[in-house]
């Protein structure tokens, strides 16, 4: 039996993470959309809290052509939206795929080729990895561009394939002496903003549910909220690490509990 098939009366709201824990992206995970019928069954609020750096509308379109059924969460903070408030009405420069640059440019944001002093980092612009970059991020380190990261996740896994993401270029960036500024998991005002979207509920009342030890679960440590932790996302079941409050000095933090997956059924 999961600790999710049983949880206690006092988390109203639940921040859900997506990549790892709902989908792949492609395809739905098994038994997710039962678990989240039965939160909506027991009153709770489900806000979809994702490091994805698009508009919470663009994120709503792939869950929708994935199949994921409507009426099963109650809004989207997205890590794209915070950052997209900080660039609005200046001329940045961008990297990431051309679909994350429409989608960013429909939200309002301006992208030029040259002259720039900061960079919206999305992603990549294919799967390739951080080495590939190495001579971008010499140039905008040797003009002292800002970099803002508009998804801290490192990897992801999609259909089985680990791919890289903006945040191990940001990390990169930032071991060649770069500024970086970030947005989403871990950081509070993303989850300022998942809790205004649900009436702003005493934090007590909030658990967070995700796979990512970086984002997901420090993130929720640092905000002072409860969290579970799926292990059977990006860390393939790896469980949860013995030296993780130690490492990032959490005084003996430990997540409420360790699933294998968002989905999975009663023993």
């Amino acid at each position: 039996m999961s600790f999710l098939d049983e949880l206690p009366e006092r988390y109203r709201l639940i921040l859900c993470d997506l990549w790892g824990c709902v989908h792949d992206g492609w395809t739905v995970f098994p038994g997710v959309v039962e678990r989240l019928r039965q939160w909506q069954d027991e009153g709770r609020t489900v806000i979809f809290l994702t490091n994805a750096p698009r508009t919470g509308e663009a994120v709503q379109r792939q869950l929708d052509s994935i199949g994921l059924p409507p009426g099963l969460h109650q809004g989207i903070a997205t890590a794209g939206e915070a950052g997209a408030a900080a660039l609005v009405g200046k001329p940045v420069g961008f990297c990431g795929t051309p679909d994350d640059r429409r989608n960013l440019e429909a939200r309002g944001l301006v992208f030029v080729e040259e002259g720039y002093s900061e960079l919206a980092c999305a992603g990549i612009e294919r799967h390739e990895t951080v080495a590939d970059y190495l001579d971008d991020l010499a140039r905008w380190r040797s003009a002292d561009v800002l970099m803002h990261c508009l998804n801290p996740d490192r990897i992801v896994i999609h259909q089985g394939a680990t791919l890289v993401c903006a945040g191990a270029l940001a990390d990169t960036y930032e071991e060649m002496g770069g500024e970086v500024r970030w947005y989403g998991k871990p950081y509070a005002s993303v989850y300022d903003y998942a809790l205004g979207l649900a009436g702003s509920p005493p934090k007590e009342q909030v658990l967070a549910v995700g796979d990512g030890l970086q984002t997901d679960v420090l993130g929720a440590a640092l905000y002072g909220i409860d969290c579970v932790f799926v292990q059977g996302g990006i860390h393939a079941g790896e469980g949860f690490p013995a030296d993780f409050s130690q490492r990032h000095g959490l005084n003996g933090w430990q997540p409420l509990a360790v699933v294998e997956s968002l989905g999975q059924a009663k023993a």
